[in-house]
């Protein structure tokens, strides 16, 4: 988490000319109950054995992360910037019946182990509202597109309980990503949300989608709001050795403001 917020404290200090002379602005905190599934693997000898589900080798449970983002819509041509961080960490004890490989190190049948895996994500979006579609739907309806780079603070550990034998790889994954947003407000007392965000390379794909339906407390310049929503990820990475498909899904809860 607190590299999160520093992410977040660093890209405010550089925006902070340009948040002055914005158009608008958002920024919410919330929580996200993660509910991972798939699997995780580290230079794999084979596939099948080598392979570590995280239900039912690894045995994660859910766990609830605070997030936060924020939205700058720029004025004149300037692209808009939607900035967000999401701490994504699972830690546990397992105890596999065969004997499976992770990192170069052997771990034997039936021995235990815990093992950790840290899949943090940053994200900078630039982005384009679609010219007209809230004027002509008289403000109930808006549309966004653009290009998103989020970068993933990856980190897999694995430690035998018994002897220390311990295998870990940490990396930092770059991923360019498209942004298409929407936003549908039929009355002024809720507003219903959309984002997606993904990519599909070589043998790897990004899928982000989240939906959420927002109350708006309307005052004289500030306007804070409380959200709720539902929040799927699925990633497929194979990058340096890593080969792993891990989806996160569940429910989130936030509040924010917007001036």
């Amino acid at each position: 988490m607190k590299r999160a917020i520093n992410f977040l404290i660093v890209l405010l200090l550089l925006i902070t000319p340009a948040v002055a002379s914005a158009i608008g602005f958002e920024a919410a905190l919330g929580g996200w109950n993660q509910d991972p599934s798939g699997y995780v693997s580290y230079k794999p000898l084979d596939l099948t054995r080598d392979k570590l589900d995280i239900d039912n080798d690894l045995r994660y449970d859910k766990k609830t992360k605070i997030f936060g983002r924020l939205k700058i819509d720029m004025p004149l041509i300037l692209p808009n910037i939607y900035l967000m961080a999401t701490p994504v960490r699972f830690e546990g004890d397992g105890q596999i019946n065969r004997e499976f490989h992770f990192g170069g190190e052997t771990f034997t049948i039936n021995e235990k182990f815990t093992s950790k895996v840290q899949l943090d994500h940053y994200d900078i979006a630039f982005y384009y509202g679609i010219p007209f579609l809230k004027t002509a739907t008289l403000g109930m309806l808006n549309a966004e597109v653009g290009l998103n780079a989020r970068i993933i603070d990856f980190k897999a550990e694995v430690i035998h309980k018994n002897t220390n034998i311990s295998a870990s790889k940490s990396s930092t994954i770059p991923v360019p990503m498209i942004y298409v947003g929407a936003q549908f407000k039929p009355v002024s007392f809720l507003a219903i949300e959309a984002e997606a965000r993904g990519i599909t390379y070589s043998s790897n794909h990004y899928y982000d989608l989240i939906g959420r339906v927002k109350i708006p407390i309307n005052l004289i310049a500030i306007k804070p709001f409380i959200a709720a929503g539902y929040r799927y990820e699925d990633a497929k990475i194979d990058h340096s050795d890593i080969l792993s498909e891990i989806k996160i899904k569940g429910p989130f809860i936030e509040a924010g403001v917007t001036f």
